[in-house]
Protein backbone atom coordinates (compact mmCIF):
# COMPACT_ATOMS: atom_id res chain seq x y z
CA UNK A 1 0.00 0.00 0.00
CA UNK A 2 1.09 3.42 -0.51
CA UNK A 3 0.87 5.31 2.71
CA UNK A 4 2.03 9.23 2.69
CA UNK A 5 3.01 10.31 6.06
CA UNK A 6 2.69 14.31 6.31
CA UNK A 7 5.08 15.37 9.37
CA UNK A 8 7.17 12.35 9.14
CA UNK A 9 10.38 13.87 10.71
CA UNK A 10 8.29 14.28 13.79
CA UNK A 11 8.92 12.00 16.91
CA UNK A 12 6.14 9.91 16.15
CA UNK A 13 6.74 10.01 12.25
CA UNK A 14 10.27 8.93 12.92
CA UNK A 15 8.94 5.74 14.73
CA UNK A 16 6.54 5.19 11.61
CA UNK A 17 7.62 5.33 8.48
CA UNK A 18 10.26 2.33 9.55
CA UNK A 19 7.29 0.19 10.47
CA UNK A 20 5.72 0.99 7.51
CA UNK A 21 8.54 -0.17 4.99
CA UNK A 22 9.12 -3.41 7.22
CA UNK A 23 5.38 -4.34 6.60
CA UNK A 24 5.74 -3.77 2.76
CA UNK A 25 4.52 -0.48 2.36
CA UNK A 26 5.56 2.32 0.14
CA UNK A 27 6.24 5.17 1.78
CA UNK A 28 6.66 9.04 0.79
CA UNK A 29 7.46 11.02 3.48
CA UNK A 30 6.90 14.95 3.71
CA UNK A 31 8.76 17.13 6.16
CA UNK A 32 9.16 21.30 6.18
CA UNK A 33 13.35 21.15 5.57
CA UNK A 34 15.48 19.63 3.07
CA UNK A 35 17.98 18.45 5.86
CA UNK A 36 15.33 16.15 7.56
CA UNK A 37 13.99 14.67 4.35
CA UNK A 38 17.69 13.64 4.04
CA UNK A 39 16.62 11.27 6.92
CA UNK A 40 13.46 10.47 5.35
CA UNK A 41 15.62 9.24 2.60
CA UNK A 42 18.04 7.46 4.61
CA UNK A 43 15.41 4.91 5.96
CA UNK A 44 14.12 3.82 2.95
CA UNK A 45 11.36 6.24 2.21
CA UNK A 46 10.68 8.64 -0.76
CA UNK A 47 10.88 12.28 0.66
CA UNK A 48 8.96 15.45 -0.53
CA UNK A 49 9.66 18.98 1.09
CA UNK A 50 6.42 20.72 1.63
CA UNK A 51 4.83 22.88 4.21
CA UNK A 52 1.08 21.96 5.33
CA UNK A 53 0.16 25.53 5.50
CA UNK A 54 0.75 26.02 1.60
CA UNK A 55 -2.61 23.91 0.29
CA UNK A 56 -1.64 24.35 -3.56
CA UNK A 57 1.87 22.97 -2.93
CA UNK A 58 0.31 20.38 -0.07
CA UNK A 59 -2.19 19.09 -2.99
CA UNK A 60 0.14 19.19 -5.61
CA UNK A 61 2.45 16.57 -3.98
CA UNK A 62 -0.50 14.01 -2.49
CA UNK A 63 -1.74 14.00 -5.88
CA UNK A 64 1.74 13.11 -7.25
CA UNK A 65 2.10 10.77 -4.64
CA UNK A 66 -0.70 8.70 -5.43
CA UNK A 67 -1.12 7.50 -1.66
CA UNK A 68 -4.15 4.76 -0.56
CA UNK A 69 -4.20 6.22 2.64
CA UNK A 70 -2.66 9.49 4.15
CA UNK A 71 -1.16 10.18 7.63
CA UNK A 72 -1.70 14.10 9.52
CA UNK A 73 1.01 13.65 11.96
CA UNK A 74 1.72 17.45 12.03
CA UNK A 75 2.75 19.50 15.29
CA UNK A 76 5.02 22.33 15.66
CA UNK A 77 6.09 22.34 19.83
CA UNK A 78 8.66 24.29 20.75
CA UNK A 79 12.14 22.24 22.37
CA UNK A 80 11.43 23.19 25.40
CA UNK A 81 9.04 21.95 27.55
CA UNK A 82 7.41 24.38 29.93
CA UNK A 83 3.63 24.87 31.98
CA UNK A 84 2.95 27.76 29.78
CA UNK A 85 3.91 26.12 26.44
CA UNK A 86 2.20 28.18 23.71
CA UNK A 87 0.29 25.73 21.09
CA UNK A 88 -0.63 28.96 18.74
CA UNK A 89 1.46 27.33 16.06
CA UNK A 90 0.55 23.05 16.37
CA UNK A 91 -3.22 24.42 16.70
CA UNK A 92 -2.89 26.31 13.36
CA UNK A 93 -1.11 23.32 12.17
CA UNK A 94 -4.25 21.29 12.93
CA UNK A 95 -6.93 23.30 11.85
CA UNK A 96 -5.64 25.38 8.72
CA UNK A 97 -3.22 22.31 8.12
CA UNK A 98 -5.75 19.74 8.51
CA UNK A 99 -7.82 21.01 6.33
CA UNK A 100 -5.45 21.27 3.64
CA UNK A 101 -4.39 17.47 4.23
CA UNK A 102 -8.13 16.69 4.41
CA UNK A 103 -8.67 18.96 0.38
CA UNK A 104 -5.28 16.86 -0.67
CA UNK A 105 -6.56 13.95 0.46
CA UNK A 106 -10.00 13.94 -1.39
CA UNK A 107 -8.25 15.16 -4.38
CA UNK A 108 -6.03 12.00 -4.44
CA UNK A 109 -8.59 9.55 -4.20
CA UNK A 110 -6.88 8.16 -1.06
CA UNK A 111 -8.85 5.82 0.84
CA UNK A 112 -8.34 6.57 4.55
CA UNK A 113 -7.37 9.94 6.28
CA UNK A 114 -5.56 9.74 9.38
CA UNK A 115 -4.57 12.24 11.95
CA UNK A 116 -3.07 13.03 15.20
CA UNK A 117 -4.84 14.63 18.50
CA UNK A 118 -4.48 14.29 22.16
CA UNK A 119 -6.11 11.94 24.89
CA UNK A 120 -5.51 14.73 27.43
CA UNK A 121 -8.45 17.01 26.24
CA UNK A 122 -11.24 15.69 28.58
CA UNK A 123 -12.91 17.47 30.74
CA UNK A 124 -11.95 16.76 34.85
CA UNK A 125 -13.85 14.86 36.53
CA UNK A 126 -13.86 11.24 38.30
CA UNK A 127 -13.12 7.74 36.07
CA UNK A 128 -11.42 7.19 33.28
CA UNK A 129 -12.77 8.59 29.94
CA UNK A 130 -13.53 7.03 26.69
CA UNK A 131 -14.12 9.04 23.26
CA UNK A 132 -17.83 10.26 23.41
CA UNK A 133 -17.37 11.96 26.83
CA UNK A 134 -17.02 15.81 27.17
CA UNK A 135 -13.50 18.17 25.77
CA UNK A 136 -12.56 20.72 28.33
CA UNK A 137 -12.74 23.45 26.10
CA UNK A 138 -12.65 25.89 28.76
CA UNK A 139 -9.57 25.01 30.28
CA UNK A 140 -6.96 27.11 31.68
CA UNK A 141 -5.58 29.08 28.54
CA UNK A 142 -3.35 28.34 26.52
CA UNK A 143 -4.39 25.02 26.79
CA UNK A 144 -8.15 25.92 26.21
CA UNK A 145 -6.79 26.86 22.63
CA UNK A 146 -5.01 23.51 22.14
CA UNK A 147 -7.88 21.98 22.58
CA UNK A 148 -10.57 23.66 20.70
CA UNK A 149 -7.71 23.48 17.68
CA UNK A 150 -7.75 19.59 18.38
CA UNK A 151 -11.56 19.59 18.44
CA UNK A 152 -10.94 21.69 15.05
CA UNK A 153 -8.82 19.31 13.52
CA UNK A 154 -10.55 16.17 14.08
CA UNK A 155 -13.60 17.59 12.62
CA UNK A 156 -11.55 18.44 9.42
CA UNK A 157 -11.05 14.52 8.93
CA UNK A 158 -13.84 13.00 10.25
CA UNK A 159 -16.21 15.20 7.79
CA UNK A 160 -13.98 14.84 4.35
CA UNK A 161 -16.28 13.44 1.61
CA UNK A 162 -15.26 10.35 0.36
CA UNK A 163 -12.38 9.91 3.02
CA UNK A 164 -12.21 7.75 5.95
CA UNK A 165 -11.57 9.70 8.32
CA UNK A 166 -9.78 8.24 11.42
CA UNK A 167 -8.71 10.31 14.64
CA UNK A 168 -5.80 8.95 16.97
CA UNK A 169 -5.79 10.32 20.37
CA UNK A 170 -2.44 10.12 21.39
CA UNK A 171 -1.75 10.10 25.35
CA UNK A 172 1.68 11.70 26.26
CA UNK A 173 4.30 10.57 24.08
CA UNK A 174 7.57 9.40 26.02
CA UNK A 175 11.04 7.91 24.44
CA UNK A 176 12.94 9.12 21.40
CA UNK A 177 12.32 12.56 20.60
CA UNK A 178 10.27 13.69 22.92
CA UNK A 179 9.74 16.31 26.50
CA UNK A 180 10.47 12.34 28.65
CA UNK A 181 13.66 11.18 26.90
CA UNK A 182 16.34 10.61 28.78
CA UNK A 183 17.88 14.11 27.11
CA UNK A 184 14.64 15.69 26.63
CA UNK A 185 13.62 19.33 28.46
CA UNK A 186 11.49 17.68 30.75
CA UNK A 187 13.87 15.32 31.84
CA UNK A 188 16.14 18.02 32.42
CA UNK A 189 13.88 19.20 35.17
CA UNK A 190 13.18 16.07 37.01
CA UNK A 191 17.15 15.72 37.17
CA UNK A 192 16.96 19.57 38.94
CA UNK A 193 14.24 18.44 41.02
CA UNK A 194 12.25 21.42 39.40
CA UNK A 195 8.93 18.98 38.36
CA UNK A 196 7.65 18.49 42.03
CA UNK A 197 4.41 16.47 42.58
CA UNK A 198 1.74 19.38 43.12
CA UNK A 199 -0.92 19.32 45.66
CA UNK A 200 -2.14 15.84 45.86
CA UNK A 201 -0.65 15.06 42.50
CA UNK A 202 -4.30 13.43 41.37
CA UNK A 203 -3.99 14.78 37.85
CA UNK A 204 -4.17 11.72 35.53
CA UNK A 205 -2.14 10.94 32.52
CA UNK A 206 -2.18 8.21 29.86
CA UNK A 207 1.31 7.99 28.43
CA UNK A 208 2.37 6.07 25.43
CA UNK A 209 6.00 5.47 23.80
CA UNK A 210 6.18 7.07 20.73
CA UNK A 211 6.82 3.03 19.03
CA UNK A 212 3.76 1.99 20.11
CA UNK A 213 2.00 4.78 18.80
CA UNK A 214 3.27 4.64 15.23
CA UNK A 215 2.07 0.72 15.94
CA UNK A 216 -1.24 1.62 16.47
CA UNK A 217 -0.80 3.98 13.13
CA UNK A 218 -0.08 0.89 11.12
CA UNK A 219 -2.74 -0.88 12.47
CA UNK A 220 -5.56 2.07 11.44
CA UNK A 221 -4.76 1.91 7.42
CA UNK A 222 -7.03 -1.33 7.57
CA UNK A 223 -8.33 -1.63 10.81
CA UNK A 224 -11.24 0.34 12.33
CA UNK A 225 -14.26 2.23 11.53
CA UNK A 226 -14.16 6.26 11.05
CA UNK A 227 -14.13 7.68 13.83
CA UNK A 228 -12.08 8.61 16.83
CA UNK A 229 -9.58 6.42 19.12
CA UNK A 230 -7.72 6.87 22.21
CA UNK A 231 -4.18 6.13 22.02
CA UNK A 232 -2.36 5.16 25.51
CA UNK A 233 -0.97 2.49 27.47
CA UNK A 234 -3.26 0.39 30.07
CA UNK A 235 -2.43 1.86 33.06
CA UNK A 236 -3.86 5.80 33.42
CA UNK A 237 -1.94 7.24 36.12
CA UNK A 238 -1.76 9.88 38.63
CA UNK A 239 1.26 12.31 38.96
CA UNK A 240 1.97 11.08 42.58
CA UNK A 241 2.46 7.00 41.50
CA UNK A 242 4.47 7.49 37.90
CA UNK A 243 6.42 10.80 38.52
CA UNK A 244 8.73 9.16 41.32
CA UNK A 245 8.91 6.07 38.99
CA UNK A 246 10.16 8.30 36.35
CA UNK A 247 12.69 9.94 38.38
CA UNK A 248 13.88 6.82 39.82
CA UNK A 249 14.14 5.62 35.98
CA UNK A 250 16.40 8.75 35.14
CA UNK A 251 18.90 8.25 38.04
CA UNK A 252 17.29 11.15 39.66
CA UNK A 253 16.63 11.62 43.21
CA UNK A 254 12.69 11.56 44.17
CA UNK A 255 10.65 14.63 43.40
CA UNK A 256 9.62 17.46 45.92
CA UNK A 257 6.05 17.60 46.57
CA UNK A 258 4.27 21.64 46.93
CA UNK A 259 1.13 22.68 47.61
CA UNK A 260 -1.25 24.06 44.78
CA UNK A 261 -0.93 27.28 46.50
CA UNK A 262 2.90 27.82 46.09
CA UNK A 263 3.05 26.27 42.42
CA UNK A 264 0.57 28.46 40.89
CA UNK A 265 2.55 31.58 40.94
CA UNK A 266 5.08 29.77 39.12
CA UNK A 267 3.27 27.09 36.93
CA UNK A 268 -0.01 29.06 36.73
CA UNK A 269 -3.28 27.49 36.39
CA UNK A 270 -2.85 25.36 33.96
CA UNK A 271 0.00 23.75 35.55
CA UNK A 272 -1.46 23.07 38.56
CA UNK A 273 -4.67 21.78 36.35
CA UNK A 274 -2.19 19.26 34.54
CA UNK A 275 -0.86 18.13 38.16
CA UNK A 276 -4.14 17.93 40.02
CA UNK A 277 -7.27 17.78 37.58
CA UNK A 278 -6.88 16.08 34.37
CA UNK A 279 -8.46 13.36 33.42
CA UNK A 280 -6.89 9.83 32.01
CA UNK A 281 -8.21 8.09 28.79
CA UNK A 282 -9.34 4.54 28.21
CA UNK A 283 -8.19 2.77 25.43
CA UNK A 284 -10.39 -0.14 25.09
CA UNK A 285 -12.07 0.86 22.04
CA UNK A 286 -8.30 1.06 20.09
CA UNK A 287 -7.78 -2.37 21.07
CA UNK A 288 -10.89 -3.78 20.54
CA UNK A 289 -11.17 -2.24 16.75
CA UNK A 290 -7.61 -1.17 15.68
CA UNK A 291 -7.13 -4.62 16.80
CA UNK A 292 -3.99 -2.73 18.43
CA UNK A 293 -2.31 -3.47 21.61
CA UNK A 294 1.08 -1.17 23.22
CA UNK A 295 4.27 -3.29 23.50
CA UNK A 296 4.57 -1.57 26.88
CA UNK A 297 1.23 -1.90 28.56
CA UNK A 298 2.47 0.33 31.13
CA UNK A 299 4.87 3.66 31.38
CA UNK A 300 5.70 1.54 34.66
CA UNK A 301 8.02 -0.69 32.49
CA UNK A 302 8.08 1.49 29.32
CA UNK A 303 9.80 4.00 31.25
CA UNK A 304 12.29 1.67 32.38
CA UNK A 305 12.95 0.61 28.96
CA UNK A 306 13.14 3.75 27.16
CA UNK A 307 15.63 5.44 29.40
CA UNK A 308 17.74 2.23 31.09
Amino acid sequence: MRVFVAGASGAVGRELVPQLLERGHEVIGMTRSEAKASAIRDAGAEAVVCDALDADGLESVVVGARPEVVVGQLTDLPAKFTAKVDYGSTSRLRVEGGSNLARASRAAGARRLIIQSIAFLYAPGSGIRSETDPAFDAAPPPFDGAVRGALAGEQKAIKAEGVEGIVLRYGFFYGPGTYYAADGSLAQEVRKRRFPVVGDGGGVNSFIHVADAAGATVAALDNGKPGIYNVCDDEPAPVRDWLPVYAEALGARPPLRIPAWLARPLAGKLGVYFMTGLAGADNAKAKRDLEWAPRYESWRRGFRAALG
